[in-house]
């Protein structure tokens, strides 16, 4: 797949399609509805994807795509031909849409130019089977968020650390918020993101792990915690769990816990943005696995 450089490159006018939307029609409000109404992106199964990286990722892993938007009677570079063709190829009953500049702006959520594609991803189903725990898997519960952008941010971080999946759970921002997707700069296509209503849905997944021999550790992260995090021992499964932004851990989760750890820090800060925390914890439980590692001992 050509990087972002590949703009650069000779523009190709895109081929007819048969598709085309130069009216604010139906069909054109019911893309616009994705952008603010989370009710309507549930209804219809579908959000946007917007940006070049984004959208990259989402044809590299497979993610379904139900439309894919592009400037009406406008050139395109080589890096949207490209997609283009292997959406074509690997998708073919994605719908290619061209839409008029104008109003693909209002979709890309845009103020200058028309962004060069937009697609309309289809939401998978909310099951925590999606997420593949392998023997010294670290998973993340985001409990209660109600930043999306702290959402896509948790998501880019356990993507960046090696996390087979994120869990998102309660009354919180929509995963599939633009700002959540755009925030996450593709990393939602790559990390299984799944959305479970309670702790205890969770909680009885990670039931079943112990049961089939994955003893995962539940970890719970608090200004407050019992033990600094660099003093835990990271290198077992363990599901990591980030409390609410304002909050922190729910009474279940914390109930829940094996452990909770917190992140010494100085300053005068308060604490530590929730996503912030998150990373900081990633990148300790990546340092001690790769110590580990290093010292040929394998992780638990």
């Amino acid at each position: 797949m050509s990087s972002r450089s590949s703009h650069s490159h000779r523009p190709h006018r895109p081929g007819p399609t048969g598709h085309r939307v130069a009216t604010r029609n139906a069909r054109f409000q019911q893309w616009q509805a994705l952008l603010q109404n989370r009710t309507k992106r549930t209804h219809q199964g579908e959000f946007l994807v917007h940006g070049v990286r984004p959208i990259t990722l989402a044809v590299e892993h497979g993610w379904p795509l139900r439309a894919l938007l592009r400037p009406a009677d406008t050139s395109v570079s080589a890096w949207a031909h490209q997609l283009m063709e292997q959406v074509r190829t690997e998708q073919p009953d994605a719908e290619q849409v061209e839409v008029t500049p104008e109003l693909l702006r209002e979709l890309g959520e845009k103020s200058d130019e028309p962004p060069e594609l937009v697609a309309v991803a289809a939401i998978p189903p909310d099951r925590l089977d999606r997420i593949d725990v392998p023997a010294n898997g670290l998973a993340v519960v985001f409990d209660r968020p109600t930043n999306p952008g702290n959402v896509g941010t948790l998501v880019r971080s356990a993507d960046a650390f090696g996390a087979c999946g994120v869990v998102v759970t309660g009354h919180a921002a929509d995963v599939y918020d633009p700002k959540a997707v755009r925030a996450s700069t593709g990393s939602l296509f790559a990390v299984p993101t799944v959305r479970a209503a309670a702790p205890r849905d969770v909680l009885d997944w990670v039931d079943d792990l112990r049961a089939a021999g994955v003893p995962m550790r539940i970890l719970g992260t608090d200004e407050s915690g019992s033990v600094e995090v660099d003093a835990a021992d990271l290198t077992g499964p363990t599901l990591l769990v980030v409390g609410n932004e304002t909050r922190g851990m729910s009474v279940a989760w914390r109930d829940a816990c094996d452990e909770i750890v917190r992140i010494p820090t100085g300053g005068t800060a308060s604490s530590l943005n929730a996503a912030v925390a998150a990373t900081v914890v990633f990148y300790e439980v990546d340092r001690q696995r790769r110590r580990l590692r290093r010292e040929g001992e394998p992780t638990r």
